[in-house]
This record gives C-alpha cells, sequence and structure tokens, in this order.
C-alpha cells in the first residue's frame, strides 16, 4: 500500500492524510502552507514573532518604531528587569490577522492550521495567547494546533469566541501523561481535541523530553496513545510527528490506526519554505554528526539543531523592549538572567531564530541529499513543497 491509499477526513473537510509541521520563525512561511493546503493536505503556518514576520513582508511598522525607540535608550537597553515591557495587543491581533487572512485567499482545498505555543509568553502569557488565538480564529484560520506547553487552560481562554466550537483545534503531546492533563484540565470546557499530534524524540526543535530522549520511540509512544484512547472511548484522529521520512515510513503509522502523519523536515529545503536559500544548502549538506540535541533554548526545552548554527552561543544584547516573545509573567527570561552573567549558556531565541541563525531541524536532516537531485557537487535544486508532497503520497 501507498500513504495515497489512505484519507483523512477533519470537520467537514477529506485530506491526503499528510500535515505539514509548524516551523518557526516564519521557517513554515505562508507559501508553504498554502502549497500543502493545495495538493489536500493541511499546512501549518507558525504564529511566532508574527509581527515581526509581517513588517518584513509587508513593510508594516508592528516592531520597526520600537526598535528605534530602545536602540537609542542606553537605560533600558541594559536594565535586566524588563517587567515593564508590555506587547500592544491591538497590534499583535491586527498583524496575526493580515497573516492568517492573507493565507486563507490563496487557499483553493486543503486546509490551513495556525501552530500556536504556549511558550511564547511574552510577558503576558494569558493576554498575549488569547489575543493570536483568537485574531487567528477572526481571520478564518480552519485549524489550531496547540504546540509548546500542556496548555492547561487555553481553552477557558477562548471559549466564549464564536469559532470556538466550529475551528478544529488540535494538541501536540509526547506522552499519554500529557495528554491526559490536557483532557483533564480543558474538560470544563466540554470540548475534546479534534486531533493529537504524537511527536517522538526524533522530531526538529524543541522536543517534549529531557535530555533521555534517546530512551523513547515514536512507535511505542503512539501505541500507548492510541490504546489509551480506546481504553476511554474517544475517537479522536492520531497524528504522528518526528522522524517519519519516507511514504513508506508513513504507511506504517497508518496500519497502526493513525489518521494521517505530520511531517518538517523534508518540507525545509522546498522553494515555498522561508529559510534562505544559503541555509538550506546547509541542511541539505548536512551530515549526521552535524545534528545535536542541546539545552541552550531559554525555554527550558531540549532543542535539536545543526552544530554549525550561528546562533549557538552567540552572546547578543537582549532586545526584549522590541520582541522579548520569551519574556513570563515577570519580566524575566533565562537568556537575559545569563546574558547578565557574562555567560553564554543560553542563546537568545527572539534574535537568533528571527535572523535564520538557530538552524533547527529533524534527526534525519542528513539524509535529505538521498531525495534532493544535486546540480554540481556541493550544491543542490531546491524541491517544491508538490514534489515532496507527492513523494510521500505516491512512493
Amino acid at each position: 500500500m501507498i500513504l495515497d491509499d489512505y484519507s483523512f477526513s477533519i470537520g467537514d473537510i477529506t485530506h491526503v492524510p499528510i500535515v505539514q509541521g509548524g516551523m518557526g520563525v516564519n521557517i513554515s512561511a505562508r507559501p508553504l502552507a498554502v502549497a500543502v493546503a493545495n495538493c489536500g493536505g493541511i499546512g501549518h503556518l507558525s504564529d511566532a514573532m508574527i509581527p515581526a514576520v509581517m513588517d518584513v513582508e509587508f513593510d508594516t511598522n508592528f516592531v520597526r518604531d520600537k526598535l528605534r525607540r530602545y536602540k537609542k535608550n542606553r537605560l533600558s537597553r541594559f536594565n535586566s528587569d524588563k517587567s515593564d515591557v508590555k506587547f500592544d495587543i491591538k497590534a499583535l491581533e491586527h498583524a496575526t490577522k493580515i497573516h492568517v487572512r492573507e493565507a486563507m485567499t490563496q487557499k483553493q482545498k486543503g486546509s490551513i492550521f495556525i501552530n500556536v505555543m504556549e511558550k511564547l509568553t511574552m510577558n503576558g502569557p494569558s493576554e498575549t495567547l488569547r489575543a493570536r488565538l483568537s485574531a487567528a480564529m477572526d481571520a478564518g484560520i480552519d485549524g489550531i494546533t496547540l504546540s509548546a506547553g500542556l496548555h492547561t487552560g487555553t481553552l477557558r481562554l477562548i471559549e466564549d469566541h464564536p469559532r470556538f466550537r466550529g475551528v478544529s483545534i488540535g494538541i501536540v503531546v509526547s506522552s499519554v501523561r500529557a495528554l491526559n492533563v490536557f483532557l483533564r484540565k480543558s474538560k470544563s470546557t466540554n470540548r475534546l481535541p479534534d486531533y493529537i499530534i504524537v511527536e517522538g524524540p526524533l522530531a526538529g526543535g524543541h522536543l517534549g523530553f529531557g535530555m533521555d530522549w534517546a530512551d523513547y520511540d515514536l512507535k511505542t509512544i503512539t501505541r500507548e496513545v492510541l490504546k489509551f484512547l480506546k481504553k476511554n472511548k474517544l475517537k479522536i484522529p492520531v497524528i504522528p510527528a518526528g522522524g517519519i521520512f519516507t511514504g513508506k515510513d508513513a504507511v506504517k503509522f497508518m496500519k497502526m490506526g493513525c489518521a494521517a502523519v505530520q511531517v518538517a523536515t523534508r518540507f525545509t529545503v522546498t522553494q515555498e519554505c522561508g529559510l534562505p536559500y544559503e541555509v538550506k544548502q546547509k541542511y541539505l549538506n548536512a551530515r549526521l554528526e552535524d545534528v545535536e540535541v542541546n539545552m541552550i533554548s531559554p525555554t527550558g526545552y531540549p532543542m535539536r539543531m545543526l552544530k554549525q548554527s550561528p546562533g549557538k552561543y552567540s552572546k547578543v544584547r537582549p532586545n526584549c523592549e522590541a520582541h522579548g516573545y520569551l519574556l513570563d509573567k515577570n519580566g524575566k527570561c533565562s537568556y537575559i538572567t545569563e546574558w547578565t552573567r557574562g555567560s553564554q549558556a543560553k542563546t537568545c531565541l527572539c534574535t537568533h531564530m528571527r535572523n535564520y541563525d538557530i538552524w533547527t531541524c529533524g534527526q534525519y536532516v542528513y539524509r535529505l541529499k538521498e531525495v534532493t537531485k544535486e546540480n554540481i557537487p556541493g550544491v543542490y535544486q531546491l524541491p517544491t513543497a508538490k514534489e515532496v508532497f507527492d513523494d510521500y503520497r505516491y512512493r
């Protein structure tokens, strides 16, 4: 059997069972999400740093004005107390609406979801999270994937929204325990998730494991989730993610009873992906020994990346007044703490991910060269998203 022998329905739409994972900042860019949706699958936008992304793509001033203002303010620049940093909620909503509406107007079939990270605390965890979720729904997003956190109170933030029961909502988990916590905490909203993404230890970027990630495997976790749902008589589609490199890999999970698969790394080197061309070539030239999992993220989660990432251990001044996406409710970020000490133990994700200097990737990034045409030694021809999609679908 091939992956095209299966289909996946969510809401009123039947999809090819391929979900393109959410990758930030603007790696899962709008053209990529639209292209995957128009192939009949589900494309994900990232909601990471949308105001900054819109400034680049639409020449807006959501962040530029703040950058100029605080660049000259030495007192604020070097003050490690960021408790007074606040996001303009209206601007955040406006930027999100522009981003989502532009994608939705280009979609012809399939679905476009947005990946919303709880760990983007933005010195106002509840207020900013509610704004991002509500704005995406206002702009017509087909679905919301809740990631990077347990989201124990997220559904309650938006249960009064008119589309709360109409939009598809899913949760990313890496264990049955995490799924059970989410279901128990969200029970009061009388709203089950429409799908569950089970992310394994071979995924790219932030992982839902400790540094013992190698002790786990995606198939085992997926079986445990399927068993849990069956035991509790819950019919929720399960979508495994992390290390599913080929259509043959995907079919193995479909035979287990999964509804679809989520893939990301294969799409990082497509023409539509938001990564710069030079970075895509770095991915294509990567070797197994170039991939590492480290603890340099200020989120507290391990993160998989290429060890050559230029932002790794780069000691830049925190610019939280302009960005500040990882500030907790007290205006703290572990990068600020490390920077104040003169340490290089953490990296400033706001600066480095915005500049594409943290090269997050799945474990099998070194295999990209196996499925990509090499034009001249070390220089590869970038495939289209449709070519990657069809490779999963038919081979």
